[in-house]
């Protein structure tokens, strides 16, 4: 066995002092201007083994650094140029001094009002949007009035030349003759079935009457509000000479309100479309109508003008005599689908294409001084 040794191995003196230390400055907590920065050590230092350390590894390491006797000190790193630090009161988190106005100590930091912001400006933007608003006012209410008063004068320049058309128009039974207001020959281009041409020749003129014996019962009842003045008739057939239409025009004796009202009776109660509120046909001797009567009425139109102290209608029958058990309007008869016998034969494309060119005619005249004077 190996000897014993007889001393312990040497270990260095422990300093009798802490090692010095540099005094830390007196700054609060969080300055900015007092982060210590790392210093890069000369030499790594070394490690205890526990069998001691010779003088030279303690001596080249900073105090305290590897022998655990003391926190170590940091050298400070001046952030100022020259090596001169910043003045710790004028931090953000420096204290305020006693008794001092907030602010007296530390840096103050204000934002200007964006440019045009301030009194003068917004004083002049206000006056501004003050001229601007009451120049809108004025200008708006310029233009109410005007279109205001611009509406009563044409409203009524339009109301005179409706009531002279009204007026002329209820005059035309004696100022106009009779082939202006029923046309010898009429076209209706796109009046037939499936938008077939129509051309219809007229066979018969009625002597001017009164009402009496014109309309079915229920009918004359129903025109009664309006009066009747003068009542023409006129009866057409087609270029086959296989259908015969009667057309009429009621001239009046009712004002404009009145004729608005017919019209609004025949369109709500359905006036026009019962079948015991037919007119009646005129069958003249020697034409093809001759053997028109109530019983060969398959379809049928009326029309209360609203704008003409009129009422136009038309009925439509076979030229053969044939009668019809079930006369259908010629609204109904002209619909899409229908399957009845006078809208298979387009009697009430007959009906109807003769009213409307008629009145259409009547309008036309009506606004339109007569080519010449009834004989």
């Amino acid at each position: 066995m190996p000897p014993r040794p007889t001393a312990a191995p040497s270990t260095p003196p422990r300093p009798t002092a802490a090692p010095n230390t540099p005094p830390r400055p007196k700054s609060a907590p969080g300055s900015f201007a007092h982060i210590p920065a790392p210093a890069a050590p000369s030499a790594p230092p070394s490690r205890a083994t526990g069998q001691g350390a010779g003088p030279s590894a303690s001596a080249s390491a900073p105090p305290g650094s590897a022998t655990g006797q003391g926190a170590p000190a940091r050298p400070t790193v001046p952030l100022g140029a020259g090596g001169v630090s910043p003045d710790p009161a004028l931090s953000w988190s420096a204290p305020m001094a006693p008794g001092g106005a907030p602010g007296a100590t530390r840096p103050v930091v204000t934002f200007g009002e964006p440019e045009g912001f301030g009194d003068a400006p917004r004083a002049a933007g206000r006056r501004t949007r003050a001229v601007v608003a009451a120049a809108c006012v004025v200008l708006g209410l310029g233009l109410i009035g005007g279109a205001v008063t611009g509406s009563w004068l044409i409203g009524d320049a339009e109301g005179s030349g409706a009531r002279d058309t009204y007026a002329a128009a209820g005059g035309l039974w004696h100022n106009v003759p009779v082939d202006e207001l029923f046309p010898v020959t009429i076209n209706g281009q796109g009046a037939g079935p499936g938008g077939a041409d129509r051309t219809w020749t007229r066979i018969a003129v009625a002597p001017d009457s009164g009402c009496a014996d014109a309309f079915d019962p229920l009918l004359r009842q129903a025109l009664t509000p309006v009066g009747c003045q003068r009542l023409l008739r006129a009866t057409y057939t087609d270029a086959t000479q296989s259908y015969v239409t009667t057309v009429g025009l009621l001239f009046t004796t009712a004002d404009a309100a009145d004729m608005r009202a017919l019209d609004t009776r025949f369109d709500k109660e359905g006036l026009a479309r019962r079948t015991d509120l037919m007119p009646k046909p005129y069958a003249a001797k020697g034409t093809a109508a001759a053997s028109f009567g109530d019983k060969q009425r398959a379809s049928w139109t009326i029309s209360v003008l609203t704008d003409a102290p009129v009422v136009v209608y038309a009925v439509s029958g076979w030229a053969d005599g044939r009668t019809v058990d079930s006369p259908q309007p010629a609204s109904q008869a002209t619909a899409s689908g229908a399957t009845t016998a006078p809208a298979q034969a387009g009697l009430g494309n007959e009906a109807q294409g003769l009213a409307d060119r008629i009145e259409r005619s009547l309008r036309k005249t009506a606004v339109t001084p007569p080519s010449e004077q009834p004989s």
